[in-house]
């Protein structure tokens, strides 16, 4: 499945993941509390050492709400800022787990990594500006400028918001050894 970068308004991807992160943590400590609470008055020693349960609760209470946040929680209208940003990370992590391999084929000028890069490089500008990283920003804006003018020149596309999973493929057999 392709990933596709989207315009969104810092500010907003903001407050909306403050809001969702707000909405979790209640739900994770409203649960922390109930299953802590229970496992003490059903299991627990007046006046003891009730650790142990209080423990288990909170433990249960973080399962549950990961479980929660996984399987019902994502596909909230209220989540989708928070989940487009965790979509975001990961495709771009997909891109730096192979970038061995992304700068290998640059020398050589293989035109999926020069995509991939270039998807990369916009990718995480956006990040960095959805969470307000804006002397990371700088510093990224030098080799994303670099690599624009190159891909210019080759007469190629340089809106590369789309991350092809093909270009992954590709960039890992061409830069593999022979």
């Amino acid at each position: 499945m392709m990933f596709q970068i989207k315009a969104c308004n810092p500010q907003t991807y903001r407050k909306q993941t403050r809001r969702s992160t707000l909405y979790i943590a209640a739900f994770f400590v409203l649960l922390a509390m109930l299953f802590s609470t229970g496992a003490v008055l059903q299991f627990g020693t007046p006046g003891g050492d009730n650790f142990r349960l209080n423990l288990a609760g909170v433990i249960a209470a973080l399962l549950l709400t990961i479980a929660v946040v996984r399987y019902q929680f994502w596909t909230q209208p209220w989540m989708a800022a928070a989940v487009y940003g965790w979509q975001l990370k990961r495709n771009l992590m997909s891109v730096t787990n192979v970038m061995h391999h992304v700068k290998a084929g640059m020398q050589a000028g293989n035109p999926a990594a020069m995509q991939l890069l270039r998807f990369y490089h916009l990718g995480l500008a956006q990040m960095l500006e959805l969470d307000g990283n804006s002397s990371a920003l700088k510093e990224a804006q030098h080799d994303s400028e670099q690599h624009k003018a190159r891909m210019l020149e080759l007469a190629m596309d340089t809106e590369q918001l789309q991350l092809d999973p093909e270009w992954l493929v590709t960039v890992k057999q061409f830069a593999a050894p022979h």
